[in-house]
């Protein structure tokens, strides 16, 4: 995998009429590590689904590897260059395996051996809505590995550790921290605030650097 620049130049998302991120300018380079911190509702969980192309851009550009996705092939070449980890909430009752969910990062064999590093080894046939939240956060944070395996150069993370213990918040930064990938992580975790190279504070949509 090669690490990949990120670059958002006047980016502005809306919900309707209501504005979610303002002008947003962010320039990552390669292989730094960001973490975006601010309140809930901010716009930190909108900008990361905005580089995905999960969340329509109103104005401005989003680039990945100085690429702005425009054609079908482009956005497939973005979702194959970027890991994400998204803000885990309850998994309800679709019958996905964590092998399915492990596989699904592009590198199964990375994943697993990730997995069984943070403690769910031997769990791959369960389904992921049996377990635990520290457990599906975990199996997350095993694909985004496999992710990074299969080629990606980003990772995008929003709220990694949100439903782990201390224990688990400082297994999963190191994680991070090891990943040879550029990553933005908005978090409220200091010890992943800890292992990131820059923090950058989001509030009411806008962005600035922390001092």
């Amino acid at each position: 995998m090669t690490a990949l620049p990120v670059r958002l130049s006047g980016v502005s998302c809306r919900y309707g009429r209501h504005p979610a991120v303002l002008s947003a300018d962010l320039d990552v380079p390669a292989g730094q590590r960001v973490a975006l911190v601010g309140t809930n509702g901010s716009g930190k969980s909108t900008l990361l689904r905005a580089v995905l192309g999960f969340q329509p851009v109103a104005s401005g550009t989003v680039e990945v590897g100085g690429v702005v996705a425009r054609t079908s092939a482009q956005w497939r070449a973005r979702r194959a260059a970027v890991g994400w980890i998204p803000q885990v909430r309850s998994s309800g009752r679709f019958p996905l395996l964590l092998d399915e969910l492990l596989a699904s990062g592009g590198d199964l064999a990375a994943a697993r051996s990730a997995a069984d590093r943070l403690g769910l080894g031997g769990l791959g046939g369960r389904g992921v809505h049996t377990l635990s939240g520290g457990q599906v956060q975990r199996a997350w944070l095993a694909r985004a590995v496999g992710c990074v395996a299969a080629g990606a150069g980003v990772l995008l993370a929003d709220e990694p550790t949100a439903a782990l213990d201390f224990a688990g918040q400082d297994e999963a930064a190191a994680v991070l921290a090891g990943l040879p990938v550029t990553v933005v992580v908005a978090t409220h975790d200091r010890a992943v605030v800890r292992v990131c190279d820059r923090v950058v504070e989001m509030a009411a949509g806008q962005l600035r650097e922390a001092t």
